[in-house]
């Protein structure tokens, strides 16, 4: 490291004022303080609040707690590609050449979404004069996610850059963006080019292979909307699924822990969930979103049920939690401590609106099956409307409570 600190040192004067470069200082500056910590102390005298947590601290702890969502939606591919073309099915037999062949689809993904954005982000950077922001070490993570494996390399790019300038640069940047830059990304896919990332022969990559007899790539929110139409019960429909090569893929145990095809790191739930402990226990996320999200969602499946007049409606509640995106949705998407509500009352407002607007999006509205891109995206507009009110509330109550 000490003869990359020493480069580094030896370009500086090119980047810093009177230099060649220096109008890409702040490029240079952002590729140093990736690499190490900044050389430079606040030259303000007096006391000072000082916390060895900043902002790039806390966008690369997000980024730690969607790894276990990566690494699995690595694996889950390479899974679903043995499991639709007839080979090895079971779980964990032939480990290697399924994680590899993930790798192969997902990891290009990764690389094309943080070289897009990154270069929007260097790009306003120089043009405005500021140091690159740090928020998309997380966006650049968020958006190869939420997309299926099989999903064109130009079209995540195309995606990416849209919504780094449409979400965010035009607003101010970081922390100024209304919308969850990520899932601006998702919609601006899902409305402009829907059959690359909705439908049977998305969501499990076939190469040169042909996919063996009775096999289906739909999701679990297709086959339970289809259910419903049909009139066959959506807990039979689940279970008997794909049962040419073994039933029980979308069991609810199967669902909990993501064994199904999915955009490649929604699948699972348990590893949402353990990106849930790792973000609460630093304080980056707030609980209050989470815990309201999922119970919100649950709550509005108990109000279907009351209702129900098709089985797609009288679906259990708790398979709304574990089906599509529900559980990722709410635990790095909802919680975004830019675009979500930020009064405490609010968050557990925001959260739950969000969770009831899922269900009712995907029950009542078939065009729409994963409701959860839209529920995020509509309460991103109106959290600033929630905080208003509840501040509004809060400064009522305490002048009823105060004395002349």
């Amino acid at each position: 490291m000490k003869f990359l600190r020493d480069l580094l040192d030896k370009q500086k004067p090119l980047f810093q004022k009177g230099g060649k470069l220096e109008n890409f200082y702040y490029a240079f500056e952002a590729g140093e303080t990736f690499l190490f910590s900044p050389n430079h102390t606040n030259a303000i005298k007096g006391t000072q609040v000082k916390d060895a947590v900043d902002l790039k601290r806390m966008m690369i702890t997000v980024v730690v707690a969607m790894i276990p969502c990566l690494l699995f939606g690595i694996y889950n591919t390479g899974h679903q590609h043995f499991l639709a073309t007839g080979q090895t099915a079971g779980l964990w037999e032939d480990f290697g050449p399924k994680a590899l062949l993930g790798l192969q689809l997902v990891l290009p993904i990764v690389i094309v979404a943080y070289a897009a954005g990154g270069m929007v982000e260097a790009a306003f950077a120089v043009i405005r004069k500021h140091p690159i922001n740090e928020g998309f070490l997380v966006t650049g993570m968020l958006i190869p996610l939420v997309v299926p494996a099989t999903m064109p390399l130009w079209q995540v790019a195309l995606a990416t850059v849209f919504a780094v300038v449409i979400a965010k640069e035009v607003f101010g940047g970081t922390g100024m963006n209304i919308l969850n830059v990520a899932m601006t990304a998702r919609a601006f896919l899902y409305f402009a080019y829907p059959a690359q990332i909705s439908g049977d022969q998305v969501w499990t990559y076939l190469g040169d292979k042909t996919a063996v007899d009775g096999f289906s790539g739909a999701t679990a929110l297709a086959v339970a909307y289809n259910a419903g139409v049909e009139g066959e019960t959506v807990t039979s429909a689940l279970a008997s699924h794909n049962s040419e090569l073994g039933s029980g893929l979308f069991e609810f145990a199967n669902l909990f822990m993501g064994w199904i095809p999915g955009s490649i790191g929604e699948t699972s739930t348990l590893m949402a969930l353990v990106g849930a402990a790792i973000l609460v226990a630093t304080g980056v996320a707030s609980w209050k979103i989470i815990v309201s999200g999922f119970a919100g969602a649950y709550l509005m499946g108990l109000v279907m049920n009351a209702f129900a007049v098709n089985e797609y409606m009288a679906m259990g509640p708790e398979y709304h939690l574990v089906m599509g995106g529900l559980a990722f949705g709410v635990v790095f998407m909802a919680t975004d401590p830019v675009s979500a509500s930020q009064t405490e009352i609010g968050k557990w407002i925001y959260g739950l609106l969000i969770g009831i607007l899922t269900v009712i999006i995907r029950v009542t509205n078939p065009a729409y099956p994963e409701g959860i891109m839209l529920a995020v995206l509509f309460m991103n507009v109106f959290a600033p409307l929630i905080d208003y009110y509840v501040v509004k509330a809060n400064k009522k109550r305490r002048l009823q409570r105060a004395t002349v």
